[in-house]
């Protein structure tokens, strides 16, 4: 049974006197800034900026930014020997390698050929595909591994209809250079604009390790507005939290990547195409929020509910003394003798009686 100190929490502390609105509407705008200089036999000299490495390009609240890359540069359809790192392509002879039949979790189709290399009892089945297949390894050391100072802005709006109220994570500030030089942290803690590394770090993980094989990382925006406030005061908090987490012994769980292509054609119509694996990291970014505001009828229906309860318990304490303890015909006599001699009585027994009742149960 609740006391009057919890009831009193809940209505206070609780803001049992507010209406509330967990119905919250809202819209995620990010931007990344940041631009990288890489040098590779691959790719050669090249600038990477938000173009380059940001899939998809729009900002939406599900993004990716690319961090290491296998590159296979200047494939075309033709025929080839299928990676000798795939178990279904491992041939003996040709009748290993049905014409037609795609090779599973392979590069293409087989031509009917096994090929064998010079001193060796094994071979592969040739594919028809896009040639030559891929065959290299990750880097080690991450193409784009400075990506650690990049920046992500996030813009947040939000709406609780029931209320009618608005708000966006932005700072309200006329300083048009605020946000070109601030950054999140303990010094602007309403400054929406994120380092990367530091955004990875918070999740306890290593950046450079994540670059390398890729991640998943959940930002998570709380909004909890008290509307009797000022509305400067309803500001978000934000936790970041690795989605993708290892598991000790399991490397094949974690990281995150895909692959796309670029293509071109010849000067004699050829098409050919470069094939990237990309790695990288995931963002998912989520908003969930409630709103408070006074309302006349949950404060009636909390107050009226507080004090039914002391009334009830008033009643089972008397229910308790009059049939359930050893010597509860005292207790039964002096309440009734209350009840008809018209004295004042709340249902509790003073102290005396007790004393009394202890004397004689003894």
């Amino acid at each position: 049974m609740s006391s009057p100190r919890t009831r009193s929490w809940v209505f206070v502390v609780k803001k049992g006197y507010q209406d509330t609105d967990t119905s919250l509407q809202s819209s995620i705008i990010t931007k990344v800034k940041g631009v990288i200089f890489t040098n590779t036999s691959e790719l050669g000299e090249r600038l990477w900026d938000v173009a380059d490495y940001v899939i998809p390009p729009q900002g939406e609240n599900v993004f990716f930014i690319i961090t290491n890359l296998i590159v296979t540069p200047n494939q075309r359809q033709e025929t080839c020997a299928e990676s000798a790192s795939i178990p279904d392509a491992v041939c003996l002879e040709d009748q290993g390698c049905p014409p037609g039949k795609p090779v599973v979790t392979g590069n293409g189709v087989r031509t009917g050929r096994c090929l064998r290399g010079e001193n060796k009892q094994n071979g592969t089945c040739e594919i028809f595909a896009w040639c030559p297949v891929e065959t290299g390894s990750r880097p080690e050391v991450p193409l784009l591994g400075k990506a650690e100072d990049f920046t992500i802005y996030i813009k947040n709006f939000i709406h609780f209809p029931k209320f009618n109220f608005s708000k966006t994570n932005v700072l309200d500030t006329k300083d048009n250079a605020y946000l070109k030089s601030c950054q999140f942290g303990p010094k602007s803690p309403y400054c929406p604009i994120f380092r990367l590394g530091t955004v990875v770090s918070w999740t306890g993980s290593d950046f450079q390790d994540m670059a390398k094989q890729g991640g998943v990382i959940g930002i998570q925006i709380e909004w909890d507005c008290d509307l009797d406030k000022d509305p400067s005061e309803c500001n978000p908090r934000y936790y970041f939290k690795r989605l993708d987490r290892r598991f000790p012994g399991n490397s094949v769980s974690s990281g995150y990547n895909f692959r796309f292509a670029k293509y071109y054609r010849d000067e004699a119509g050829v098409e050919f195409r470069t094939l990237m694996k990309a790695y990288g990291i995931r963002f998912d970014i989520m908003v969930n929020g409630r709103a408070g505001k006074f309302n006349i009828i949950p404060t009636i229906i909390n107050v009226a509910s507080g004090v039914a309860l002391m009334g009830v318990g008033s009643f089972f304490c008397d229910l308790v003394l009059i049939y359930f303890i050893k010597k509860s015909h005292f207790y039964r006599k002096k309440k009734y003798e209350e009840a008809r001699s018209g004295q004042r009585g709340n249902g509790t027994v003073t102290v005396e009686q007790l004393q009394n009742l202890q004397t004689v149960e003894a």
